[in-house]
């Protein structure tokens, strides 16, 4: 049963992403949320025609490392588009303020100077 030009079709923003590779970043820290971020983002690029073999999973230690690994993945020319996932817990001490603005905002400056997407997805919780 197709679902071309049906409504389950339009809700997927009807993207055909054949042929494109794509780098996904994955922050380890907090890997119980992370690792589920990242399946759901190889499944729902896998769901719009992206290969396995073109959705390249790049781990990083955390999400403070994020914004320079985009900038890397960017910068190469290998890719069509980066994801970036990550996860960070809020604790007893400021550290989370400072991981959370800094990934924001190198993630932000990497988007703004790149010629291809950089989608954000990094929860602060």
């Amino acid at each position: 049963m197709s679902t071309e030009g049906s409504p389950v079709e339009a809700s997927r923003g009807g993207v055909d992403g054949t042929g494109l590779r794509v780098a996904v970043l994955v922050a380890r820290f907090n890997a119980h949320v992370t690792d589920r971020l990242r399946d759901g983002a190889l499944e729902a690029l896998a769901e719009h025609g992206v290969t396995a073999e073109d959705a390249h999973v790049i781990p990083v230690p955390g999400a403070w490392e994020l914004p320079q690994t985009a900038a890397r993945a960017t910068e190469a020319g290998r890719y069509d588009a980066v994801i970036t996932l990550g996860c960070v817990i809020r604790g007893e001490t400021p550290h989370f303020d400072f991981v959370c603005q800094e990934a924001s905002l190198g993630l932000g400056a990497v988007a703004r100077a790149s010629t291809i997407p950089v989608v954000f997805g990094v929860l602060t919780t």
